[in-house]
């Protein structure tokens, strides 16, 4: 069996790719006990909870198709900072021709800024934009439940909570429901609409519905940790750093990535975004993960060290002042080195290829396990999911997608001997077992053959 060419993509590869996203965009938008026909409830008027980043791109992408918002926080300081920051985006945009003046007032007469949470009760939908933490959101929705009109939609904007445990604080799980917006929220262009399980289908054909309206491609997903795409990216971020543990350095990670079609590599994107993002929060968790898997903990080491990435200067690369060119940083690889050996790892040479199927094979694994119990509701609900959210080449047509180009049959094998090599994070997903007994791929479910999600 011989290793599959993940570089080697000709025009009728790249027609068939583009063909396949657009059939996955508009299949992510049937959903089989929601009839087309579903009444939607009308949105007049819609609150969104939190003026931070997330917030205000949210009410952006609310005033940009000509929806009335009103962006409340909970401090003066906040709010302004997020209204100033909304008319900001908004100027630059007119700046650069991409917007004329009257259509930026038009814009901002939609949104206006209130520090009251009675302020929601008006309004159609609620979106919650709050910091990640289950307590503050469940906090949020007790006040909703009260404040908001009967009928009106609560939608928490969340990256991976369980979403019945916040509609479990109300006395309506029927309209709650999760929208998660992809940063910045007014220019990303997917939302999983996140279904929980009391979430109404009316609720759920609405939110699918307003994502089209903004022009967004809308894919459903259920309940599960980081839903369908940050489930995939939690093992291709996991594998990339365990790499660099093994013996690649960022630097050769990253350059297998981009050539494959990323326009940015793993770890030039942690620089970016800022190393210390989630790191108090990992650390915390420490002590209550499972003992009997790898963890990878470098990540927290950089940000012990104060390398944060772009903002300090120094993370996985160097920066030189003002300019944003990752450069290698002798100093961090050879800590790389030194933490090899502490681990007791002996370091061994990674080629492209071998770089590549660790970040991409533990993608497929998970998708298939998302599609057995009924996460994803199709394959290429995956394929969209990372084709419009999170920078796979459009060229590969997705991970799903990209498993039927090598064969399930190949997949299972790497799968196995990296399960047989590492352990518990490489366990094959039984419908991946079962499509290769049977001698068939991805591309051959239907949705009908997808289960309900297990309890």
């Amino acid at each position: 069996m011989s290793d599959f060419n993940f570089f080697q993509v000709s025009d009728e590869d790249r027609v068939r790719a583009a063909a396949h996203a657009k059939h996955c965009a508009a299949a992510a938008t049937r959903i089989p006990d929601i009839p087309a026909e579903t009444t939607l409830r009308p949105l007049r008027q819609v609150a969104v909870i939190g003026a931070g980043t997330m917030g205000g791109g949210i009410a952006m992408a609310l005033a940009n198709i000509g929806v009335p918002v009103t962006l409340i926080d909970a401090s003066a300081q906040g709010l302004d900072k997020g209204l100033s920051k909304i008319r900001d985006n908004y100027a630059t945009s007119v700046k650069r021709g991409k917007l004329d003046a009257a259509t930026m007032a038009e814009r901002l007469t939609l949104i206006t800024g209130s520090l009251e949470m009675a302020a929601v009760a008006p309004a159609d939908l609620v979106i919650e934009a709050v910091f990640e933490d289950l307590g503050l959101k469940q906090d949020i929705f007790r006040q909703l439940d009260t404040l908001a009109r009967s009928g009106a939609i609560l939608a928490t904007n969340t990256s991976g909570l369980d979403i019945d445990q916040i509609a479990a604080v109300t006395k309506r799980p029927q309209d709650v429901v999760g929208a998660h917006f992809f940063s910045p929220a007014h220019v990303m262009k997917l939302l999983e609409v996140v279904r929980a399980a009391k979430t109404a289908p009316d609720v759920i054909a609405t939110l699918m519905d307003l994502g089209r309206r903004m022009g967004k491609t809308s894919v459903l997903a259920r309940i599960y940790p980081g839903f369908i795409g940050n489930a995939l990216f939690r093992q291709y971020n996991r594998e990339a750093h365990f790499l660099v543990e093994d013996g690649a350095l960022p630097h050769e990670v990253d350059a297998a990535l981009t050539r494959f079609g990323y326009a940015m590599g793993i770890f030039a994107v942690h620089d970016m975004a800022g190393n210390d993002v989630g790191w108090q929060t990992r650390k915390a968790q420490m002590a209550t993960r499972a003992k009997d898997r790898r963890w990878n903990d470098l990540i927290l080491k950089l940000c012990d060290m104060g390398r944060f990435g772009q903002k300090s200067g120094r993370g996985w690369y160097r920066y030189e002042p003002g300019d944003r060119t990752p450069r290698r940083d002798p100093e961090i690889e050879r800590f790389i080195v030194e933490e090899s050996a502490r681990m007791g790892i002996t370091r061994r040479p990674m080629d492209e290829t071998e770089i590549l199927k660790r970040c991409l094979y533990g993608m497929i694994n998970e998708g298939a396990r998302l599609l057995e119990q009924g996460i994803a509701l199709r394959p290429g609900d995956i394929d969209i999911t990372y084709l419009t959210g999170y920078g796979f080449p459009a060229h590969q047509g997705g991970p799903m997608y990209l498993a039927d180009r090598i064969g399930l049959a190949q997949v299972l094998a790497d799968i196995r001997r990296l399960h047989a090599e590492h352990g518990a994070w490489w366990q094959p997903a039984p419908l991946l077992e079962k499509l290769v007994a049977e001698g068939r791929c991805f591309a051959d479910l239907a949705v009908s053959q997808t289960t309900e999600p297990t309890p």
